[in-house]
C-alpha cells in the first residue's frame, strides 16, 4: 500500500463559530505578492573631473535666515463633532521672492491640515457611540521680512533704449531764403533705435526646516438638546486656531564661480610623504 500525497488550494476561507467553510462569492480586498531579492555585486569606481581649473555656474548662498510669524484662523467643521482625535500638518511654500534691488523677502504659502474628529451617532446617559470623520483644509499665510546678506546678490543690469538719427540736407524756398542757404536737420522720415536687454539671474529660496507651535480651542461647544448624553460631553463645529510658524530658509543665486586647479591624489600623497620625511 503506497502513500499518496495530495495537495489542495483553498481560497476565501471564512471562520464562523470556529469552523472553516469556503465562500466563493467573497471578493478579495487586498492581495500582496512579495519576494526576496538576492545581493547584487558591484564594482567601486573612482569619478574623474577637471583638474586644470574651470569656471562653473553654480548656486551661491546669499543668506540664511530663520523667520517667525503668527497665524490666527477660524475653522468651521461641516458637522457637529465631539472631540479632535488627531491633526496632521504639512507646511507648503508657494512663493519665496526677493524683491531686488531691496532686501525684502516675500513669503507665501499654506499649512495643509488633516483633522480627524469623532461624531455622535447614538448616545445614552452612560456613553456615546459614533464614527471618526476627517476634514482636510489649507490655512494660508504670507509675510515679508528683511534679509541680511553675507554675500550681496549680483547687481541688476538694467535694459536701455536709445534713439539715433542721421543728418539730412534739403533745399530751402528761394522766395524766403538766399540761394546759398540749406536746411540741415535730422531726418523726420525715419525712426532708428538701439535697444539693450539683459536677463538677470533671479535669486531663489530653499526651505530647510519648519516648526509649528499650535493652540486650538473649541468655540461653540454646547450640549445637544432632547438627547440623552453623559453630562460632560459637548458638541462643536467651530475651532479657533493660533499658530506660531518658524522657517529656516536659504537664499541662493546662480553665479559664475572660478574653481582653482587641483592636483591628483598621487601628487598630493607624494607631497605629504616628502614633508613627513624632512
Amino acid at each position: 500500500m503506497s502513500d499518496k500525497i495530495e495537495t489542495a488550494k483553498v481560497s476565501n476561507i471564512e471562520v464562523y463559530d470556529d469552523k472553516c467553510r469556503c465562500n466563493p462569492t467573497q471578493q478579495v480586498c487586498v492581495d500582496v505578492d512579495s519576494r526576496d531579492l538576492g545581493d547584487c555585486p558591484n564594482t567601486p569606481l573612482v569619478p574623474s573631473g577637471i583638474t586644470s581649473g574651470v569656471i562653473a555656474k553654480i548656486p551661491v548662498v546669499l543668506a540664511q535666515l530663520r523667520v517667525r510669524f503668527f497665524v490666527n484662523s477660524t475653522i468651521n467643521l461641516p458637522e457637529p463633532a465631539l472631540e479632535i482625535k488627531d491633526a496632521k500638518k504639512r507646511l507648503k511654500i508657494t512663493q519665496c521672492l526677493l524683491l531686488q534691488p531691496t532686501n525684502i523677502l516675500f513669503i507665501r504659502g499654506f499649512v495643509r491640515k488633516n483633522i480627524d474628529y469623532s461624531t455622535r451617532t447614538c448616545s445614552s446617559l452612560d456613553g456615546v457611540c459614533g464614527e471618526i470623520h476627517h476634514c482636510t483644509i489649507d490655512v494660508p499665510f504670507e509675510c515679508t521680512t528683511p534679509v541680511t546678506f553675507f554675500r550681496n546678490p549680483q547687481s541688476l543690469l538694467v535694459n536701455s533704449r536709445n534713439e539715433f538719427e542721421y543728418l539730412r540736407e534739403e533745399e530751402l524756398p528761394r522766395d524766403t531764403f538766399a540761394e546759398k542757404d540749406r536746411l540741415m536737420s535730422g531726418d523726420l522720415s525715419e525712426f532708428n533705435q538701439q535697444s539693450e536687454e539683459f536677463f538677470n539671474e533671479l535669486p531663489f529660496c530653499e526651505l530647510l526646516y519648519s516648526n509649528i507651535y499650535e493652540f486650538d480651542e473649541y468655540i461653540n461647544r454646547t450640549a445637544p438638546t432632547n438627547v440623552d448624553i453623559p453630562f460632560e460631553e459637548r458638541e462643536f463645529t467651530e475651532i479657533e486656531e493660533k499658530m506660531v510658524i518658524e522657517l529656516t530658509i536659504k537664499v541662493l543665486q546662480k553665479r559664475q564661480v572660478r574653481i582653482s586647479p587641483t592636483t591628483g591624489d598621487c601628487v598630493t600623497k607624494e607631497v605629504i610623504e616628502t614633508k613627513t620625511e624632512s
